[in-house]
């Protein structure tokens, strides 16, 4: 008889654990809180338009495929890839801007006019990054975070220094513009971290950015967990929505099953990807591995205030991701990661799928997705998110050359009071746990319960770390682990 296994939650993570585990011949149940899979990575579909909630780059694109190769199939037996050109634009202020392009050659011509002699500096920069994705990614991490032991190779043996030096110390080294600086040490938020303590090993990104490109799935990065939805579902997986797990029963020190809707589920093993302090308040307090003092000690990656917006005409001057660095970066990280507390004049991202995917909006109309990366747990009320809206969508208008706000059909609004409500998110992040030295492999909570047999934990607060491709490599670590308790 198959051994079954109950995942809590239906995110990137969880679904990759499930095909995983059910390719190797186990029962397996999701059980998702919401009425829709995806967790962090939900759609919000209104008049029309179609927005992203949660995750809108589409970087790492091997991993994807690495990931769909285990099943002997390919991203686009599922969905069609477009790779962005330009990949994205950067305002640093009214009439001042840098376009990255699809290629490494003419990211360096676009250096070497704001810094001269930059251009060497970067390809010498980018192959150093390359080696280290080449190790990072086709090797270290996919390594389940048990021992110290995993991270020394003969290739990281000469590493070392990079994990004691940062991302922002290697990048000043080498370019003084501020503006590429600020472009350089960009990638490494989706890592949840000031670069200043994001070990310069992570440079990995910045050939992710630049080396690899972005990309973009026809119909929103959705149709990633479609795909995976579709895939499941054909190795047998059951899912089943509006589904919140309420209690995780142990007996003898071994987890064997849960409490949804009031009904006892019984498992072999537990496997959760939802927030993993939430998963933890499910247990008897003396079987959670880490006290509420732990996480609080943590470093956590941003929360966000987000709005996804409908303008009834196609916008100028924006490409389909924009950022907007026109005030202040050391300020709004300050704010972030030191005073926990809204920024003043936040830096902010913008997306417009509509730009490059005609599924994103009505004909002549535009989609906007806006983002300001926000300290978790900060305060959180409509009059605040309104006059955040109204503070970049004022700048917006002035460095775009053009008036939005009497184009405006509608917003929609997401924040740390949602993240909490949604996803019961630990102080409403919107990330997880932010890959810091201290915070990297062996020293994040552990995929597998110390206190609790048969229980164990998948995502991005876990090993490796946040982001998709993390959290697509974490689902198969997870899985593996279960795999070897036979």
């Amino acid at each position: 008889m198959k051994k079954k296994v109950a995942v809590i939650g239906s995110g990137f993570a969880s679904l990759a654990a499930a095909c995983y585990l059910a390719r190797d011949g186990y029962n397996v149940e999701i059980f998702e809180k919401n009425a829709n899979i995806g967790g962090r990575a939900r759609q919000l579909k209104k008049d029309g338009f179609c927005f992203d909630i949660g995750p809108t780059w589409y970087w790492m694109p091997d991993v994807f495929e690495r990931f769909f190769a285990d099943f002997g199939k390919q991203p686009s037996d599922y969905y069609e890839l477009k790779k962005l050109s330009p990949a994205y634009k950067v305002f640093f202020g009214k009439n001042d801007s840098i376009t990255i392009e699809d290629s490494l050659e003419k990211i360096c011509a676009a250096f070497e006019t704001e810094e001269p002699g930059s251009s060497k500096k970067l390809k010498q920069f980018i192959e150093e990054a390359k080696n280290n994705y080449d190790i990072a990614i086709k090797d270290l991490v996919y390594r389940p975070g048990v021992s110290p032991l995993e991270l020394i190779t003969p290739t990281t043996a000469g590493k070392i220094g990079q994990f004691f030096s940062t991302i922002s110390k290697e990048v000043r080294k080498e370019f003084t513009n501020q503006k590429l600086i600020q472009i350089l040490e960009f990638p490494v938020l989706f890592l949840g971290a000031k670069a200043s303590n994001t070990p310069a090993f992570y440079s990995f990104m910045n050939y992710a950015d630049f080396g690899l490109g972005t990309w973009h799935p026809k119909g929103g990065m959705y149709k990633v967990i479609e795909a995976m939805e579709t895939l499941a579902n054909s190795l047998g997986v059951k899912i089943t929505t509006n589904a919140p797990v309420s209690e995780i029963f142990v007996e003898n020190n071994t987890a064997t099953g849960m409490q949804v809707n009031g009904e006892r589920i019984e498992a072999d093993y537990i496997l959760s990807g939802a927030d993993y302090h939430h998963t933890e308040t499910l247990l008897p307090e003396y079987k959670r591995q880490y006290k509420e003092s732990y996480w609080q000690k943590k470093t956590f990656a941003p929360s966000a205030l987000l709005f996804f917006a409908g303008f009834n005409k196609k916008l100028e001057n924006v490409t389909h991701h924009t950022l907007f660095f026109d005030t202040d970066f050391e300020k709004h990280a300050k704010a972030i990661y030191d005073d926990a507390e809204w920024p003043e004049n936040p830096l902010f991202y913008a997306s417009f799928p509509s730009v490059t995917d005609d599924a994103a909006a009505p004909e002549g109309k535009e989609a906007g997705i806006f983002l300001i990366p926000l300290a978790p747990d900060v305060e959180d009320t409509p009059e605040i998110r309104e006059n955040y809206f109204q503070k970049i969508i004022t700048r917006f208008e002035s460095l775009t050359n053009q008036n939005v706000t009497d184009h405006l059909l509608f917003k929609e609004s997401f924040c740390v009071k949602d993240f909490k409500e949604d996803y019961n998110s630990y102080k409403g992040n919107a990330y997880g746990l932010a890959n810091t030295l201290l915070q990297t492999a062996f020293l994040r909570p552990k995929l597998k319960s110390k206190k609790v047999h048969k229980l164990f934990f998948t995502g991005q607060l876990s090993v490796p770390g946040p982001g998709v491709p993390p959290s697509l490599i974490s689902g198969k670590l997870a899985a593996g682990l279960i795999q070897k308790e036979n």
